[in-house]
């Protein structure tokens, strides 16, 4: 059977107040990327295809970084890892402001930023929960950490805002570069002992062992697939929204405003999917919040286009919108045990991010190619009742290891 940690050596509200402000400075900058896109591409005269297709290497590179970023932080600790990252992510914003050119605009903004948010959000931190906090608490800890990737939006999307109106898009960016370097100190509070992880998680795969079992389980590759729809809607939506409300007549006060809702509204959604995660099956939340978002975008393109709309569109999707976070990582955990899980939760957010660089980068493609949103809008409704079918069939239960494997 999977193993499970024993007797942490952090604290719990250290790691959550901790690994909660982690998450919402890197979560919450990230949230707000789609405000500068119609300021980046009008100075610099570069299409709206090519600012979407940097933000979406930068998805993708966060996605194929995440799964060696979970290797080291399940080996070395999340310590190193959330230190290199943090630096990444300074260098990454600055270069953003200083790119003259495409080429480097995607390699800061794409390569550098993706790299260093897979060292700095969920996949490492919730390696610390997994491993620092009991089983019976851990999904509700994963939707705190969560709730507060949330309130990160909340709160730094109107921040990022007013950073672009008054600033300018140019210092903007060098300041959140500033701000984001307090994850340095908040690294220290989830320094885990070198024998905490070899202490509590006796390993009993290798590596290797670990990935092929974890890819010869349907159970996985169903949550793989669910994930890569969550990418796809969440970063469509958060990058493409602002320029589809504009178009639409809208002010772009309207668009902060709304993302700023999405935030807010899924620190509540998040909280009580890790909620409920203690004591319903999983995989039907799951399916309840992928089939929520379906009817929530087909009645907001459905129906006529105001402010008013769109408050509600954002706070109901709000509501779902990292909720399968806590709840997807903790099937993970629940499944295969902790040792490995940074890792194996980074080939989840793999598949959720190959979803991400699709949204973005057709987003961009499709309306430069047709001057319009709406077949994406279609794609999107389509896959959320995919994704809830697709997550009925998961097993919950642990999988069952009768031999050892010894690493």
């Amino acid at each position: 059977m999977s193993s499970s940690p024993a007797r942490p050596s952090l604290g719990l509200v250290q790691v959550l107040f901790c690994g909660a402000m982690v998450v919402t400075l890197s979560m919450g900058i990230r949230h707000g990327f789609g405000l500068w896109l119609q300021p980046i591409t009008q100075e610099q005269g570069w299409s709206r295809q090519t600012f979407s297709f940097a933000i979406a290497i930068q998805n993708l590179a966060w996605g194929v970084i995440g799964v060696f970023a979970g290797m080291l932080a399940d080996k070395l600790g999340a310590f190193r890892v959330l230190l290199i990252g943090a630096v990444c992510y300074a260098l990454g914003l600055a270069g953003m402001a200083l790119s003259p050119t495409p080429l480097l605009f995607t390699l800061t903004a794409g390569v550098l930023i993706g790299a260093a948010q897979a060292g700095t959000t969920y996949a490492v931190v919730y390696g610390v929960i997994g491993r620092q906090i009991a089983p019976e608490r851990r999904s509700w800890a994963m939707g705190v950490a969560a709730s507060a990737g949330s309130f990160g939006q909340f709160l730094m999307v109107p921040i990022e805002g007013q950073l672009i109106s008054r600033l300018g898009w140019h210092t903007a960016l060098i300041v959140l570069a500033m701000m984001v370097l307090v994850i340095v100190p908040l690294a220290f509070g989830l320094r885990e002992p070198r024998s905490s992880a070899a202490a509590t998680v006796p390993r009993e795969q290798t590596v290797v062992r670990a990935v092929a079992e974890a890819f010869r389980y349907p159970s996985f590759g169903f949550l793989m697939a669910g994930y890569f729809v969550c990418g796809f809607q969440l970063a469509f939506i958060g990058v493409h929204m602002p320029s589809y409300l504009r178009d639409k007549g809208l002010g772009p006060e309207v668009a902060s405003y709304a993302l700023a809702l999405v935030g807010l509204f899924n620190v509540f959604g998040s909280y009580l999917a890790g909620m409920l995660g203690q004591r319903f099956a999983k995989r039907k939340i799951l399916a309840v919040i992928y089939l929520g978002r379906a009817i929530a975008i087909a009645l907001f393109i459905g129906l006529p286009i105001s402010p008013l709309s769109t408050y509600v569109f954002a706070a109901v999707l709000g509501f779902l919108w990292l909720s399968t976070v806590p709840t997807t990582n903790a099937l993970v955990a629940q499944i295969f045990g902790v040792a490995h899980l940074s890792m194996l939760s980074g080939f989840v957010f793999l598949s959720h991010q190959v979803g991400s660089f699709l949204g973005i980068w057709l987003g961009g493609y499709l309306y430069d190619s047709t001057g319009s949103y709406d077949i994406l809008w279609y794609i999107a409704i389509a896959l959320g009742v995919f994704a809830a079918l697709i997550n009925l069939p998961v097993r919950e239960s642990a999988i069952a290891r009768p031999i050892a494997q010894p690493a």
